[in-house]
């Protein structure tokens, strides 16, 4: 087989750029450290098990850099920063003397927190083989875990009833790594295959430059790798490898490899993880011929569904009782080597398009949503569901879900970092009020704090959270009673047992199917903001809250008076609004705007919506943002709108003349909307038509629409007796509208972007709903 030369093969492991500069390199554990990053700048995050694992993994760091800038408090980690193959990469190790899925959770759990951008995660270290007659495994090999047969590519062995003397009965496979880790691990095999590795040559140029370290991590002697039968137990110390009894049955005899073999071999397929060691060579052998496995670990379950990484293992024993630790130092080195010839092969651009990590983290196991599966947990018995659905009905969890996906990465940190919310979290300000002009970002922002919110107090049970976004659509339900029930249903949906006061209203109405006074609402508040150390509500766009009817007014008194009675921390976003400044004269203040930065990563990170030749062209680009951070003057809903004006043009020239256009101040909402209006009158008429009646039809509605009932309303035509599926428009309703519309993914409501755009059709009704006259549009509105 052809061995491919270092010198010939670029990109794959960084080896020749480590052999030209040899000892003088600024790569890890003493090497030249480079200027402190943000936590933002790291995309990267790597794990492992135990301090061999972390010295190897330092070891291969193109350059390490300085301390985190910010770590909470909270925050256990001892965290080694640096780059690799053109990655900020965040390495952690497990706590000494810790072990298992719990320990490795715990230590994602805190890195996400820390580092919010970690795009994908490694998981890597030293494993037990499993070798058979299909693959030949051997000391100092690589296990990649990739999906095989439909499954993904990390089995937990141990999750559930394995049952003596019987076939293993599989529960489950765990999550899938990132695409981006998959597609690589492949574009590497082949590289392997058709060149061959260098893992071996970059371990020893590595430790060239530790001479000390060379014993423990260079490659034990050959004759030290020994397999025996399954049936062999080893009970006593020393290992067989020094023992002189004569009772020691022989290894099994395997060929050597030949020289133009890819030794180390890199395997690729089933990885199985477990909570104890597995040390039992007959239960590996029925778990490998089961179910495929190659190799054996403990951390893997702990990461997988939460921490979605790819687990990669360095064979440093057979899995059985002729444990020794040898080869531990090894295969930890070709575990990392393999690693960073990984990394080389992906564009730092390629890991920014995945999620990351800590939205599937939001999402699968600490979602903040106050829905019914997060009361489950929290609910002890079928009954306290039955009340918490009883006290409110209305779930601000989709919402929530929603607004923090359209958070743009590194966005919103000013806020996060200002003297006054860090006053406000640590206690010492009561109130902060937050008031924004239309546009400025204020509700992002509240997912942002919300977040935040639950990222610092999940696991703390003495802490209330609650959240409220008030919107003017839902008036009807966000009355006085129905703002104060979503809070006590919040707060108490936390609390195991549920308070005795909440269930004791419950019962007193339910028979009678009578709703409470508020009164009986503010007691049952009371009563569990008591059980609370602290509680934290936030209340987004009070603005919205109708105050013709007294609701605004009736429910700040109920919530400044709960405040007065315990430790309650209140933060409430607005518009600016003369009326409800007054309310917070004496309280801290915060303006929300859309500070430039953010609006600059706003754009970068939808660069890649407009067209191809506004993406290749670099000057552009520049133009563009400065144009938008100019004019947006604030308001990120001016930077959506200008963008999304951009997207359909179709030359330089029309591009440039856009820039031109764009306006700031007073009037900037309406020449926004008012040019988004004319884009659609340019689509064909039909198009233009329809577009305009589904603008209608969510205007003036009473109520929030979702996308069905609206697909079903414009479908309907005169004359028509029945609607079939045949009659059902097939488009798509959001894209027709040049950017004015929204649907949000989790509640399925289509809606107007903002409450601006909403007063604007109200004022410019004529102007573009002409063909329809006002009887029209009032028949159209839903009871």
């Amino acid at each position: 087989m052809l061995k491919r030369t270092i010198s010939h093969e670029p990109g794959l492991s960084g080896l020749e750029k480590r052999r030209k500069i040899g000892s003088s390199s600024d790569g890890g554990l003493g090497g030249t450290i480079s200027p402190q990053l943000t936590n933002e700048a790291y995309t990267v995050g790597w794990i492992c098990a135990i301090p061999t694992e972390y010295v190897a993994a330092r070891l291969f760091l193109d350059k390490e850099h300085m301390r985190p800038k910010f770590k909470p408090a909270e925050d256990t980690n001892h965290y080694t920063l640096g780059e690799m193959g053109g990655h900020n990469v965040v390495i952690a190790v497990l706590p000494g003397g810790e072990y298992g899925a719990s320990s490795a959770a715990n230590v994602a759990s805190n890195m996400l927190r820390t580092f919010p951008q970690i795009r994908i995660g490694l998981m890597v270290g030293i494993g037990g083989g499993a070798p058979s007659e299909e693959h030949d495994i051997r000391l100092g090999d690589v296990v990649v875990s990739m999906p095989s047969g439909g499954n993904a590519g990390v089995l937990q062995y141990d999750f559930g009833k394995t049952l003596q003397s019987r076939e293993f009965c599989m529960t489950g496979f765990l999550d899938q790594p990132p695409t981006v880790l998959r597609t690589s691990v492949c574009g590497l095999q082949v590289q392997y295959e058709m060149y061959g590795h260098c893992l071996n040559e970059s371990i020893e140029i590595t430790l060239q430059k530790w001479p000390k370290i060379n014993r423990k991590y260079g490659r034990p002697d050959i004759s030290t790798d020994r397999l025996y039968p399954a049936n062999v137990v080893h009970h006593e110390q020393p290992c067989c490898l020094a023992a002189t009894r004569g009772d020691i049955p022989e290894p099994i005899s395997r060929p050597q490899r030949t020289e133009d073999a890819h030794n180390p071999v890199v395997h690729y397929g089933l990885i199985g993880t477990a909570n104890q060691l597995m040390k039992d060579a007959l239960v590996r052998d029925r778990l490998s011929k089961e179910k495929g496995i190659l190799c054996f670990e403990m951390e893997a379950a702990g990461l997988m569904n939460h921490f979605r990484c790819l687990v990669i293992r360095g064979i440093c024993d057979y899995s059985d009782s002729h444990k020794n630790k040898d080869w531990q130092g090894y295969a930890a080195m070709t575990a990392a080597a393999y690693t960073k010839d990984l990394l080389c092969q992906i564009q730092p651009s390629d890991v920014v398009a995945e999620e990351r990590l800590n939205q599937f983290v939001l999402e699968s196991v600490s979602r903040i949503d106050e829905n019914v599966e997060a009361l489950k947990l929290k609910a002890t018995r079928k009954e306290d569901l039955e009340v918490l659905d009883w006290v409110s009905s209305v779930d601000y969890g989709p919402q929530q879900s929603d607004f923090f996906k359209r958070v743009q990465p590194g966005t919103g940190l000013w806020f996060l970092q200002s003297v006054q919310y860090r006053d406000w979290i640590s206690a010492e300000t009561k109130t902060l009020f937050c008031p924004g002009m239309p546009g400025a970002g204020k509700t992002i922002l509240a997912s942002i704090i919300i977040y935040d919110l639950w990222s610092r107090f999940r696991e703390d049970a003495s802490i209330g959270i609650a959240h409220i976004y008030i919107n003017f659509r839902r008036r009807g339900e966000q009355t006085p009673e129905g703002l104060i029930s979503s809070v006590l249903k919040q707060l108490a949906g936390r609390l195991v047992p549920l308070p005795e006061q909440v269930r004791r209203l419950y019962h007193d109405h339910r028979v009678a199917r009578t709703r409470p006074p508020f009164k009986g609402l503010s007691d049952a508040l009371d009563s569990t903001l008591r059980q609370y150390y602290r509680t934290y509500i936030v209340i987004d766009a009070l603005d919205e809250c109708d105050a013709s009817t007294g609701c605004r007014d009736r429910f700040l008194s109920e919530i400044f008076r709960a405040q007065s009675g315990g430790k309650v921390s209140i933060l409430v976003t607005s518009r600016n609004n003369p009326e409800i400044q007054n309310k917070f004269t004496e309280c801290a203040i915060l303006e929300i705007r859309a500070n430039s930065n953010d609006v600059e990563k706003y754009v970068d990170n939808r660069i890649s919506e407009l067209p191809a030749f506004i993406r290749d062209n670099s000057s552009l680009q520049q133009d563009i943002k400065a144009s938008i951070n100019r004019t947006a003057d604030g308001m990120f809903l001016l930077a959506q709108l200008y963008l999304d004006s951009l997207k359909g043009k179709l030359t330089l020239r029309a591009v440039r003349k856009a820039l031109e256009d764009f306006v700031a101040g007073s009037d900037a909402y309406e020449h926004a909307y008012s040019s988004a209006m004319e884009r659609i009158n340019g689509q064909p008429r039909e198009e233009a038509d329809l577009a305009r009646r589904i603008l209608s039809w969510i205007a003036f509605a009473r109520r929030p629409l979702v996308t069905e009932e609206l697909r079903h309303a414009l479908s309907v035509e005169a004359g028509m007796s029945h609607l079939d599926e045949d009659d059902l428009l097939q488009v798509d309703m959001a894209s027709m509208c040049a950017g004015l519309v929204t649907i949000d993914k989790e509640s399925d409501i289509i809606r107007l972007v903002h409450y601006t755009t909403q007063q604007y059709f109200e004022k410019s009704f004529q102007r573009w709903f002409a063909a329809a006259s006002h009887a029209v549009i009032w028949n159209m509105k839903l009871a």
